[in-house]
């Protein structure tokens, strides 16, 4: 499959995504009830589904080859260091993921690390989702809400959920009385699909806007978390109307609303791709400094 200008490794590795892991030369995904196995060589990917056979067409769809991505790369790139995210991991894409899937991982996210996020969703789809075996090895799909409905605060309680298993009991209730479909949200404006995901049971600001942008087409969603917050404060503080930076390594409901407002008006129509190569940028380099390698200015 020939690509678009494309970086597999970045695109799986900079946080977007919880159900991807690459213990050799191959990626191995659960996308939905399906196996996906894919690598990269130069400019062609190479993959294989399983137990179906969904095509070329699914896997370009799950990684946004249909964006433009030099173009949307020109529209962000409006200062020092966007430019320098964009030059370290040119090729990163967004990925096209199930608004079901999406909604409960990003829940299970609040106030949790990546291998924490990992660990609950993998014992819930161990828990609740049908088995897949493939290559010796059994891989678990992600529930579907209909299987979730089956769930006690208990069973979820177990999967090592804590709090969030009150969240994802009662939002899979209002699936389960046919109360919020996610299926038309990518129908509606940015701000009107917002503000119905914020009447489900804990999704705040940040769930949201990770939704809209991953999994509903909203590529003008700026999700914002704490590294979000150090990315602005230490990168665009000069930018902002006011210096509203006051309450130390928290992250403030003022904030975040300031916050993703600026990132909404500064980068305009593809602020969720600013976001992305933005977080991603300063994270890698916040680990590199922690493990004692030298980081540079790159030309």
């Amino acid at each position: 499959m020939e690509t678009k200008p494309f970086s597999l490794d970045y695109t799986l590795s900079c946080g977007q995504v919880f159900r991807w892991e690459k213990p050799r030369e191959c990626w191995y995904g659960i996308v939905g009830g399906n196996i996906v196995k894919i690598r990269q060589d130069g400019n062609i990917l190479i993959f294989q589904t399983y137990p179906e056979d969904l095509g070329a067409k699914f896997v370009a769809r799950y990684f946004r080859l249909d964006d433009d991505l030099p173009q949307i790369l020109r529209d962000i790139g409006r200062d020092e260091y966007i430019e320098r995210a964009i030059r370290e991991f040119f090729g990163l894409r967004l990925t096209r993921q199930d608004p079901w899937e999406c909604l409960i991982s990003y829940i299970c996210a609040t106030y949790a690390n990546i291998p924490r996020i990992k660990d609950m969703i993998q014992r819930l789809s161990k828990a609740f989702g049908m088995e897949i075996p493939f290559e010796g090895r059994v891989y678990y799909a992600f529930p579907t809400w209909e299987s979730l409905a089956k769930a006690t605060l208990k069973d979820l309680l177990d999967c090592k959920l804590g709090y969030r298993a009150k969240y994802v009991l009662r939002t899979t209730k209002k699936m389960k009385e046919n109360r919020f479909g996610l299926e038309n949200l990518r129908e509606l404006s940015y701000d009107e699909g917002q503000r119905r995901l914020l009447h489900l049971y804990g999704v705040g600001p940040k769930v949201a806007e990770c939704v809209l942008l991953f999994s509903q087409d909203k590529l003008e969603a700026f999700p914002v978390d704490i590294w979000v917050k150090r990315v602005i404060r230490d990168y665009y503080r000069h930018r902002l109307p006011q210096d509203i930076f006051l309450g130390g390594e928290g992250l403030s409901l003022k904030e975040s609303r300031l916050i993703r407002a600026f990132g909404r008006r500064y980068f305009g129509a593809f602020a969720g791709y600013a976001q992305e190569y933005l977080y991603y940028y300063y994270r890698s380099r916040t680990f590199r400094r922690k493990s004692g390698m030298r980081v540079k200015r790159g030309n």
